[in-house]
């Protein structure tokens, strides 16, 4: 009698600014990653751990398709720090210094920004109540919400507070309440935020299905762009995150994110 040969899923480990990803190529294979399978790799204890999973696929009329799961086994329109890391990536293997990217959010543009950093264009940000979404019209620069906080969108919700002293605020009490505030129906990401100097910003994360994260794209991005409209600061700003540092800057053509990646490891993990 024989014993079928194991089946094992190829996947590499990367982080920006220490938030960390698995990210698994699926360009011409069928897809094998569900729900159930990313919250099995996201266990830091028995599997590998990862703030977000994103997934490579084929696509008709970009260089590649993302999907991008969260360590609760939820699904991701957007996801900054997993992009630069992945167009990196794609760049060193292409040799390509520009790349188009298809999301949820849309289609995306990452450019080599030199010396080892990489830009990725997040789109426009989504400011209109509806789009956000949040559970019914107001004014999203100054939402009903105890501290005054800012709702916008970057392909995923996010809920921005200015704060005197970021490294003050009890992140994982007021990041988990948040997230689940009713007027967020698909949830949010949430950040405090204080300003450290002209256009400088200190910014602490709670990601939605993931909580504390030592850095976020598309909430540095959310962030920015909240400053930016409250007065705060100019358009193009610096963003230091507990991982490191990002620079923000919010053009007529989107909010383009330029920072470090990391290529940590390769594996494959037994199906």
């Amino acid at each position: 009698m024989t014993t079928a040969e194991p089946t094992y899923l190829p996947f590499m480990k990367m982080h920006g600014l220490g938030n960390d990803f698995v990210v698994v190529d699926e360009r011409g294979i069928a897809p094998r990653v569900d729900a159930a399978l990313a919250i099995a790799i996201a266990d830091r204890h028995r599997g590998v751990g990862f703030d977000q999973l994103a997934v490579m696929s084929d696509s008709a009329d970009a260089d590649v398709h993302l999907i991008f799961w969260n360590s609760d086994g939820s699904l991701s329109a957007a996801c900054g720090n997993a992009t630069r890391c992945i167009a990196r990536h794609l760049m060193d293997e292409t040799g390509k210094t520009a790349l188009t990217i298809k999301t949820d959010r849309g289609t995306l543009y990452a450019q080599d920004a030199g010396n080892g950093l990489t830009s990725v264009n997040m789109g426009q940000p989504q400011l209109d109540w509806q789009d956000i979404p949040l559970a019914h019209e107001m004014d999203t620069l100054h939402l009903p919400i105890a501290g005054d906080p800012v709702a916008t969108g970057m392909g995923n919700p996010h809920c921005t507070f200015f704060v005197d002293d970021a490294e003050a605020v009890d992140l994982v009490a007021r990041g988990a309440e948040t997230e689940r505030h009713p007027l967020y129906p698909q949830r949010t990401n949430v950040q405090f935020a204080s300003l450290i100097g002209p256009d400088h910003l200190r910014m602490r994360v709670w990601e939605r299905g993931v909580g504390v994260t030592l850095a976020s794209g598309s909430s540095s991005c959310a962030t920015a762009v909240a400053a930016a409209r409250r007065g705060l600061t100019g358009r193009d700003v610096t963003i230091e995150l507990d991982g490191g540092t990002l620079q923000i800057s919010w053009r007529d053509d989107g909010v383009w994110m330029t920072g470090p990646t990391a290529h940590v490891f390769d594996g494959q993990w037994r199906l």
